[in-house]
């Protein structure tokens, strides 16, 4: 078994890219200028984030394999692009549910029941998700790998991500990140057995410094490294009270943006023991530069945030080395 990796040496000044990782939609021109175009915006480290379908939160098949998911060449070819730009990959494979319901809902019984849905069919079937995944990473050199995202019900089930986590350490040598969702870092019973502890930091403008206080206790309880795997906010009015809520109805904002992007660097860059985010997202299919005023999704680019974000990212790397 391969002994934990030592803490993150350098911040983490990363951006997620290329969601939800739909079938081909990576291996483009437009994909390679949309990473490129990332890649200058002072990033240093990139999550790879696909996702595969399971077809109900009861569901135990998870069809990597098929449609909608990105092929295994995609995604080797995305790894090679990023180092290609000296960027530093973290590989995200992330379970959706095909109707819509969000991921932290899928759950059985606590207790294996015969005849019903289980954990331990849902988890042989994640496995050899995540197994796949973790494969590639071994070959590709990633430097992450991340083996879950905002799985709330299935976080209870420590014994299995445990067995799940020692069969990645025979297969990936690196190390290994789970993305817990807000409000659960110090809910986590297995954050003893990864390498890094990341989580989503979607949390509204005016609570970052309770928030920072709350999660400083896991952190310094842990002895690991920490960051926050996904983070950031719409460009759209009201969004920064409710960063999660990518449906939110408002007006595009850019300033709204800007200003929950001063006050997450603010707070988290005050803490030197956050090392890091990796913002959410930049599309593998980005808009042209002209629409940046009327978008209102996540992606910073061709916005105020876009700016603040690259010269922060420069200072906080330049600062550290």
């Amino acid at each position: 078994m391969h002994e934990p990796r030592p803490l993150l040496a350098d911040p983490v000044c990363g951006m997620t890219w290329g969601w939800v990782g739909t079938r081909g939609t990576w291996a483009t021109a437009q994909a390679a200028s949309s990473m490129a175009e990332m890649s200058n915006h002072g990033v240093t480290w990139t999550a790879l984030a696909y996702a595969a379908q399971q077809t109900t939160a009861f569901s135990t098949e998870i069809p990597f394999d098929q449609e909608p998911t990105v092929t295994e060449d995609e995604i080797v070819g995305a790894i090679r692009q990023a180092h290609g730009l000296g960027l530093k990959v973290c590989l995200k494979p992330v379970v959706n549910v095909a109707d819509g319901t969000w991921r932290a809902f899928i759950g059985f019984f606590d207790w294996d029941v015969p005849g019903e849905p289980s954990w331990t069919q849902w988890f042989e079937s994640y496995s050899r998700f995540i197994l796949h995944a973790a494969a590639i990473a071994e070959a590709e050199a990633c430097e992450m790998l991340c083996i879950g995202c905002e799985m709330v019900r299935a976080d209870g089930q420590d014994e299995h991500w445990r067995h799940l986590i020692a069969q990645v350490r025979n297969v990936y040598s690196g190390p290994i990140t789970y993305n817990c969702d807000k409000y659960q870092e110090d809910r986590i019973t297995w954050w003893d057995a990864v390498d890094v502890i990341s989580s989503s930091g979607y949390y509204p403008i005016d609570t970052w410094p309770a928030q920072l206080d709350r999660i400083e206790r896991v952190v310094e309880a842990s002895g690991k490294s920490f960051f926050f795997m996904e983070a950031g906010c719409p460009s759209r009015v009201g969004s920064a009270q409710l960063p999660n809520d990518w449906s939110l109805v408002g007006a595009p904002s850019g300033e709204e943006q800007l200003r929950y992007f001063e006050v997450m660097f603010g707070q988290c860059r005050s803490r030197p023991w956050v090392r890091g985010l990796m913002l959410w997202d930049w599309p593998a299919e980005l808009y042209p530069v002209g629409d940046a005023e009327s978008n209102a999704d996540y992606c910073p680019y061709g916005k105020p945030a876009g700016a603040y974000m690259a010269e922060q990212y420069r200072e906080w790397h330049t600062a550290e080395n």
